[in-house]
């Protein structure tokens, strides 16, 4: 299919195979110019990480980019919360974009990369020359949610206890794998069932949210539980306890 004047290609989720196999045909079909795979480094809605060793070596291989969306991993994942892409700063082949309005509680978001492809996008991105440019007060507001997650480790400790005591209650309660990261799916296949759960726990005082297509897949209607750092483990147990009860009186 056709984006704009670039092809496009799914190489599926998470299958390094074939996102490789989708370039090595493009190649050898005449395909030219310099390949971008995009990924997230934590996946919005399943909450798992991407191989990004294995997209990397790709990358290079057929004289690509990978750009690596970390708006979940940012501020939770990697030295001083750099995301999970920060093994591989300083890689030509790497561009990241880290998300400043979640985890680092401001607005906007940066791009990192090598030198010469930041100077690059400076001068020739259209969006970025023709964009308003954020205020100071963001700037000033962003610098310091940095020297936060440097300063203060403890915040990232303390959250990821927070992601085991889920992972363990819903584990123990529903079955619910592990995804490994603070956002964990339950997946309710129906969305009927997903709105009605949804609904009866918000009015057990917690946010939860019910998750339809076409925001996901056909089938996989699902509460989405995203643990922050503002909560106590009370009330993580308590979210699954309400889960529970509200599942058992809305059959499948």
């Amino acid at each position: 299919m056709q984006a704009g004047k670039a092809e496009c290609a799914d190489g599926g989720h998470n299958d390094a195979q074939r996102v490789e196999d989708c370039l090595r045909a493009w190649r050898q079909a005449g395909g030219k110019g310099i390949p971008f795979i995009a990924v997230e480094s934590i996946y919005s809605m399943d909450g798992d990480a991407a191989p990004l060793a294995e997209l990397v070596e790709i990358a290079e291989r057929y004289d690509g980019f990978l750009v690596v969306d970390e708006a979940h991993a940012t501020g939770v994942f990697g030295p001083n919360g750099r995301g999970l892409a920060a093994p591989y700063e300083g890689r030509e082949s790497v561009i990241c974009v880290h998300t400043c309005g979640k985890a680092m509680g401001v607005s906007g978001a940066l791009v990192t990369a090598h030198r010469a492809l930041l100077d690059f996008l400076v001068n020739r991105a259209r969006p970025f020359i023709y964009a308003t440019s954020p205020s100071p007060l963001v700037a000033a507001g962003v610098r310091e949610a940095l020297r936060i997650l440097k300063d203060e480790p403890e915040r990232r400790a303390r959250l990821a206890d927070l992601v085991r005591v889920a992972e363990g209650s819903l584990r123990q309660r529903l079955g619910v794998p592990a995804s490994g990261s603070q956002i964990i799916p339950v997946l309710l296949h129906s969305n009927a069932r997903a709105s009605a759960v949804a609904a009866r726990v918000r009015a057990e005082g917690y946010d939860c949210r019910a998750i339809r297509p076409p925001t996901v897949p056909e089938g996989t209607a699902r509460l989405r539980v995203s643990i922050t750092l503002n909560v106590a483990p009370d009330t993580v147990m308590g979210l699954v306890d309400s889960i529970a009860r509200a599942m058992e009186d809305v059959p499948a």
